[in-house]
Parts: structure tokens; C-alpha cells; sequence
């Protein structure tokens, strides 16, 4: 996969903003080198779990910390490279007793490529860096290739979850949906903020109460 290879801070710019506090940084080296993994293999038997699901940039966590406390039987692989936001996850994992999230810094394509065919349950690419200018357009994540890795790592029926709300990302991703190949890997739905899924199944992240235009949701079902 072209650029797959290249330094983390190429496709995430910088992965600090604020400093962490105290507590945080005894979460860094307390809890983080118990539920964090370098590798996919990592994890061990997964099927002791009743599904494996991996988010990409799990911003603040918001999203996969309710998700695994509604699920405690299921797995969450989160990936996040940014500092705080690992922070901030790792201060939800404590104060909810959390214990079936695993935490991946690195690029999650990496992970999600060592991830065996037929597996996940669900993919969230949720608000990601929509890289708005044209020269940086190969560092998005989404691209034809990763759609057809993803497309392979679910299992039949396997749900990938999408959400934007910048103009050029909503593009990009309708564009990358009309594709033949697309269309015969994945069932496509769109929603709009009138017709969002419900926040039972759909958490809202901390960035999406914040955004500023309409949001696209897209949720991609394994044919």
C-alpha cells in the first residue's frame, strides 16, 4: 500500500498539544502498558471475545468507551497516535472499570492489514483528518485500497461506519462509494443528522457535538 511504510508524523502531523497532567501521565505509565499492543497478534486468542471491532482514531474516546461498556463481551481495538487523546481515553477505561479495550499508536492500517480475513465485526472511521488540500489527498485514510483491506477483515456482514462533516471529505468518500468495486463489496446507506442512528448504538464523540456543518453517516454493510 503506497505510503504505508512512511513515518507516523507524515499522515498525523503532531501527536502532542497539551501537556499532560499528573494523573495523566501515571495513566501513561500504569494503565496504558497493560491494555496497549504494538501488533495485532498481540491480543492473543481473540475468540474468547463475541466480536472484535477496531476504531480509527478514536479521537477522545468518547465513542469506544461506551460502546465496550454496553458490550463487555466484545473486543475494542482503538487507534489513536494523538497523546492526549490516549489520555483521555485511558481516564474513561479507569473510572468505568473498562477491560475490553486494547489501545494500537501506530498507523491503523498497519494493524488492520494484520488483522486475519473474516474477522471484525465493525470498522468506525469516525470525523478523520480530511487532509483538504489536494497535494495531501494520498494521506487520507480512506482510499480505494484501504477500502478493499477493510472490505476483506469484516466477516459477512461486517459494518463499516463513517462520518464527516467537512465538504471535501463527504466528496471524496461519495466518490470512492460510486465505484464499481465498492458497490459489489459493501451495501451502502446514508444518513443525515435528521436520520442519524441512535446513540444507543451510535455514540456521539466529543468532536461531532462540536462540528460545525452537516454531517455525513454512512454505515457500509459486508456483502
Amino acid at each position: 500500500m503506497e505510503g504505508i511504510n512512511n513515518p507516523i508524523g507524515k499522515f498525523y502531523g503532531r501527536v502532542r498539544s497539551r501537556k499532560l497532567t499528573g494523573t495523566q501521565g501515571q495513566l501513561f505509565e500504569t494503565l496504558l502498558p497493560s491494555i496497549s499492543i504494538s501488533a495485532f497478534s498481540d491480543l492473543g486468542d481473540v475468540q474468547a471475545y463475541s466480536e472484535v471491532f477496531v476504531e480509527v482514531g478514536f479521537g477522545h474516546g468518547e465513542h469506544i468507551a461506551q460502546l465496550a461498556v454496553q458490550n463487555a463481551d466484545a473486543l475494542f481495538v482503538g487507534c489513536e497516535p494523538f497523546v492526549n487523546g490516549v489520555a483521555s481515553l485511558l481516564a474513561k477505561i479507569e473510572i468505568h472499570a473498562i477491560e475490553n479495550i486494547r489501545i494500537f499508536r501506530g498507523d491503523a492500517r498497519l494493524l488492520i492489514s494484520e488483522v486475519p480475513d473474516n474477522l471484525l465485526a465493525g470498522i468506525f472511521l469516525l470525523f478523520p483528518d480530511p487532509w483538504p488540500k489536494r497535494r495531501h489527498i494520498q494521506r487520507r485514510f480512506l482510499q480505494a485500497d484501504t477500502l478493499v483491506m477493510m472490505c476483506n477483515k469484516l466477516k459477512k456482514n461486517g459494518m463499516l461506519r463513517i462520518a464527516t462533516d467537512h465538504p471535501k471529505y463527504q466528496s471524496w468518500v461519495r466518490t470512492l462509494l460510486a465505484q464499481a468495486t465498492t458497490q459489489n463489496l459493501f451495501d451502502v446507506r446514508f444518513f443525515d443528522g435528521s436520520t442519524r442512528p441512535n446513540e444507543q448504538s451510535w455514540p456521539r464523540t466529543r468532536y461531532e457535538q462540536k462540528a460545525l456543518g452537516d454531517i455525513m453517516y454512512v454505515e457500509l454493510t459486508k456483502i
